[in-house]
């Protein structure tokens, strides 16, 4: 056996096992996928959404009133979370729960202030937004989330 052969076998071992080999499709790719995703749910479900610049969807249910939260703000909100297929990963139920926005998921920091107090909207969120390849708890990696969040206050 060669001393490259013997050398690169070990070397490739590691690189699988701790993830450095680079995912073959690109930020913006993926991206891509996920908004073609998201327009094809949004179509099958009779539904009409806004976009913004980095894939995020949403529809606003009922806007709310009175101004509107920023990344400094700890929101209390009621929620649940859904990935495309319909399984549930995450809700609220009828409790609120109350978060600093700069700590949550960039899918929520840019959704929630489209909303004012006493608002409630759906929220189409892009893998890279939200818990992006490594996926988090039951939520695989690369998931577009659907999230529907009412702004209980700010």
């Amino acid at each position: 056996m060669s001393r490259f052969f013997s050398f690169s076998i070990p070397l490739l071992a590691f690189a699988l096992s701790t993830g450095c080999i680079p995912d073959p499709i690109s930020s913006e790719e993926l991206l891509v996928k996920d908004i073609k995703k998201i327009e094809d749910y949004l179509a099958e479900n009779n539904l009409t959404a806004e976009s913004t610049a980095s894939g995020l969807h949403y529809i606003i249910e009922e806007p709310g009133a009175g101004g509107h939260p920023n990344i400094n703000s700890t929101v209390t909100v009621k929620y649940k979370g859904y990935l495309l297929n319909g399984n549930v990963f995450d809700e609220s139920g009828n409790s609120t729960v109350t978060f600093p926005l700069k700590n949550l998921i960039p899918g929520w920091q840019e959704g929630i202030p489209l909303l004012k107090e006493g608002g409630k909207g759906k929220f189409f969120i892009p893998s890279g937004l939200g818990y992006g390849r490594s996926g988090s708890g039951s939520i695989p990696g690369n998931s577009v989330l659907i999230f529907d969040i009412e702004l209980v206050s700010f």
